[in-house]
């Protein structure tokens, strides 16, 4: 909505998760605030996160969330102490949204809706006569003096004394996410690192395994080795499709591989079936296996461990007869069984667009924001929050976690800068 009066004492850009709790942070008080948004409505793409279900954060501790976030969780420890989870899911517990928590520690609201979720947001936003303007395209920003000067679409331009950019990344675009925020930061000569998806499904161009799609495995693990780092995620579950792979699993870990498809045209994921169990104990099972009067057949042993058209598919891949008895393989055989079960190689070639990623890597630089504040270090009344800044965190709700706790931050710090 327009209104007369343009002048606001904090001023938000991105009305999801970050920018919803930055207003109702700072507008605790009846300060002026004003929430902006391309969209008609509040929380756009909360309303598709978890499946619509909204998975609004993870029940880790501190220090396993500030470990999650790798590089940025030294950066993101205060706003997460500041507004933990645990605070989090006091706040909807106080206004009457009811939560969940199902396997990993994911945190759900008790009706399996995103719009419950956002309904607690709308709610307290008007309670604390927040000015909403929807539909509304900021295409500028400067800075005159002490006020903000934000140009829209409409010719009356909105002026504020204090700003929170919470645009949010790349992902998602048909919300209306274009990466905004590290667009505005630069204006002001900040840094910004180059965006690309992050949690995302990869592609493969090994036919094998496009060959098994539709096919859901749990309890693996996956390796990357990129030159001298190695980073591995799971247990977990995948999912083979006509692309390549998918499932949570494969979603954490995309952040690594495409880190590493930045630098060169391939990248090699290995895939361990068994991560329990130590390489020698299963060589010791397949040797007293083979050593039976009677020895099954090398798919029968892979049935305990695989489904029947992977342990099929694999097998190929070394050409051993699923038919073969095991007291009739040989060594390198044997090797070469080990190596599909415990470090199979899948060679990923790229993502999917950015409408299949769940999350945005890269953005506004941690090292020009202040984390005690998310004040900007180079402009004084210039806040960030959310995915707009670098840094994330894997699937299970991390991610919103960071949201609403650096756009708490931001909304506290904003608020309590006007009265210095």
């Amino acid at each position: 909505m327009n209104t007369t009066a343009s002048t606001y004492d904090i001023a938000i850009i991105g009305a999801g998760a970050a920018g919803c709790m930055a207003a109702i942070r700072a507008s605790d008080g009846c300060r002026r605030v004003i929430l902006i948004d391309k969209n008609q409505a509040i929380g756009c793409k909360l309303l598709l996160t978890g499946h619509h279900r909204c998975n609004l954060t993870n029940t880790a501790s501190i220090d396993n969330m500030v470990a999650a976030f790798e590089h940025a969780g030294r950066f993101l420890k205060p706003s997460l102490l500041t507004f933990s989870n645990q605070h989090l899911q006091d706040f909807f517990a106080r206004y009457g949204l009811a939560l969940k928590v199902e396997d990993n520690g994911r945190v759900f609201p008790a009706t399996d809706r995103s719009r419950s979720v956002i309904a607690v947001l709308e709610e307290l936003l008007k309670k604390n006569s927040v000015t909403t303007c929807f539909n509304t395209c900021v295409l500028d920003i400067e800075k005159n003096d002490d006020l903000f000067c934000l140009r829209t679409q409409d010719p009356v331009s909105i002026r504020a004394k204090k700003l929170i950019i919470a645009t949010g990344g790349c992902s998602y675009p048909k919300t209306g996410s274009t990466g905004d925020g590290a667009r505005f930061a630069k204006i002001f000569g900040h840094k910004t690192l180059t965006v690309f998806p992050a949690l995302t499904p990869l592609k493969t161009e090994d036919a094998w395994a496009k060959s098994l799609q539709g096919i859901s495995i749990k309890n693996v693990t996956v390796a990357l080795i990129d030159r001298t780092k190695k980073v591995i995620c799971g247990p977990g579950e995948m999912l083979f499709t006509h692309f390549g792979v998918s499932g949570p699993l494969i979603l954490d870990i995309s952040r690594s591989v495409l880190k590493a498809l930045a630098q060169k045209p391939t990248a090699t994921l290995f895939l361990n079936f068994l991560p329990s169990t130590k390489p020698q104990d299963l060589e010791k099972e397949i040797l007293k296996a083979c050593s039976r009067p009677m020895a099954s057949t090398v798919g029968d042993f892979l049935r305990d461990y695989l489904p029947k058209n992977v342990a099929k598919t694999l097998l190929t891949l070394i050409t051993l007869p699923a038919e073969k008895r095991l007291n009739q393989i040989t060594k390198n055989e044997r090797k070469a069984l080990m190596m599909i079960l415990q470090k199979q190689p899948l060679t990923i070639n790229g993502c999917l667009s950015w409408e299949s990623a769940m999350a945005t890597e890269g953005g506004v630089a941690m090292e020009d924001i202040n984390p005690k504040t998310m004040g900007s270090r180079l402009v004084p009344g210039l806040y960030f929050a959310g995915e707009t800044i670098e840094g994330r965190g894997p699937s299970g709700g991390y991610n919103l976690q960071q949201a609403f706790s650096t756009g708490y931050l931001a909304g506290e710090s904003a608020k309590k800068s006007l009265q210095e």
